[in-house]
């Protein structure tokens, strides 16, 4: 009897993560992540809300879509990381200043009313944050950063510009609603041109570091597109702050001094405080404030921050609670005040980063939360700025930082779950806190006319100090 040979084995040739092909599979996947993820951050998972709906306001608070969304969301990202990203830089990622800020923020949810649904509104933001980490950290390298940043905001900014066309009433106010003097001011995909103004700002500072790192069109074409939009807006503070956080941070630079630029940007800060929630305190800067714009009142925001500021001391050291003022059973009980700009029962926010963070964690912990989000990205830009190859990003983030510090003077947005304001100026942070310590893979170096360029600046800013000093 005779038996029939073994038909020859067939083998499937599965490509491996540790030769070329598989490395190629992975640095692709993780690119499309991290686009797709920022793509996300701007977009929101709740796009072009109509203005006409009564929950759109508080969409954040409770909403379903956001808290099955970012909950798939984050638990895709961190297995990502977990899979792709180095271990030393997933252990770097654990930084003491979020530990802190979450901490504190945890901490305060036991001075709230409802102190599960303020931990559970909390949460919600913690977990957005690992979709932030891993936009920041799959991508192989700069380079694959940047791409697919700019191809995701391109296509973004172009669906945005599609709807004002296809769906005016879903990305132009009405005259409709509570606000008829925005009819005709630009939207966008998001609730409000004031949401809109500051993160289009973003998306121009954006295009200016895909510039920068070589992406010449399509970084051109985010910048003007951006700045159009944001000038369709009608945020005449933005258009001034947008300027001026992109000159601090490009005039140091071109001069190859940053500490100037921190310099710079603190007295800004003083004196934009000064004429903004300085006006309540005093009768001079509401004066000089009177002198340069014609609105000295923020359209009303001065009557909310009186009202915020005086309710402060009734819980000076523990704060209200994270979420926990606005909107809460005491405000809504009280009489309607006919004398003041706005009704407090129905103020979402206190239109102030600075108050808010006092009013609702505290004086310690406010202030603390300030210092990690807004000034001790500053250190880390210094930092940043010492490594080589780093510049283009840490100039991002840093002129993110900046700009959000000032809009944070009329807005409030810290923490706020999935906020596009707050997750890009969260991105911010993380990326300077990375590159302060983390040297990034593939970054592109100055060109050697741009190292001449800094080189005839240093020499002619010395020459004017031999002169006058």
């Amino acid at each position: 009897m005779t038996t029939k040979p073994a038909p020859p084995s067939v083998t499937i040739a599965v490509p491996s993560l540790s030769d070329g092909s598989g490395k190629r599979v992975v640095a692709v996947t993780a690119a499309l992540l991290s686009g797709f993820g920022l793509f996300i951050i701007v977009l929101t998972l709740i796009p072009f809300l109509s203005s006409a709906d009564n929950a759109a306001r508080t969409t954040n608070e409770g909403n379903m879509i956001n808290q099955v969304g970012y909950l798939g969301l984050g638990g895709i990202y961190l297995f990502a990381m977990m899979v792709i990203v180095e271990r030393k830089l997933l252990l770097r990622l654990i930084s003491p200043s979020w530990i802190v800020i979450f901490a504190i923020a945890f901490a305060s949810c036991l001075q709230s009313y409802d102190p599960t649904a303020a931990a559970r509104g909390l949460t919600q933001s913690l977990i957005a944050m690992i979709l932030v980490a891993g936009t920041l950290t799959l991508p192989r390298s700069e380079r694959d950063f940047v791409q697919a940043g700019a191809n995701a905001m391109l296509i973004l900014i172009l669906i945005d510009y599609a709807a004002l066309v296809v769906a005016p009433d879903r990305a132009i106010h009405s005259a409709a609603g509570g606000e008829p003097w925005h009819a005709g001011f630009w939207r966008g995909h998001l609730l409000h041109k004031n949401v809109s103004a500051p993160v289009f700002s973003i998306l121009a500072m954006f295009g200016i570091y895909c510039i920068r790192s070589g992406l010449t069109l399509r970084g051109t074409l985010i910048t003007l597109l951006a700045v159009n939009f944001v000038l369709h807006t009608g945020s005449k503070t933005t258009l001034g702050f947008l300027p001026i956080a992109i000159g601090l941070v490009l005039g140091g630079r071109m001069i190859g001094r940053p500490g100037l630029t921190i310099v710079a940007h603190l007295f800004l800060t003083v004196v934009i405080f000064g004429l903004t929630v300085g006006t309540v305190f005093s009768p001079t800067l509401l004066a000089a404030t009177s002198a340069i714009l014609a609105d000295a009142t923020f359209t009303g925001r001065d009557a909310i921050w009186d009202f915020a500021i005086a309710s402060i001391p009734d819980k000076l050291w523990f704060g209200h609670g994270y979420a926990s003022f606005w909107l809460s059973p005491v405000i809504m009980a009280m009489e309607k005040n006919f004398e003041a700009s706005w009704d407090v029962r129905g103020i979402v926010t206190g239109h102030n980063t600075y108050i808010d963070a006092v009013l609702t964690f505290g004086l310690p912990g406010g202030l603390i939360m300030i210092f990690l989000i807004f000034f001790k990205p500053l250190l880390d830009y210094l930092g940043a700025c010492r490594l080589s190859g780093a510049s283009a990003f840490a100039d991002f983030c840093a002129m993110a930082v900046i700009f959000m510090t000032y809009a944070a003077m009329l807005e409030s947005f810290v923490l706020n779950r999935a906020d596009p304001m707050w997750m890009l100026t969260a991105l911010a942070v993380f990326g300077l806190g990375l590159a302060a310590r983390h040297p990034l893979r593939g970054a592109r170096k100055p060109a050697p006319d741009i190292q001449a360029r800094r080189r005839y600046w240093r020499e002619r800013l010395q020459s004017y100090k031999d002169i006058f000093i």
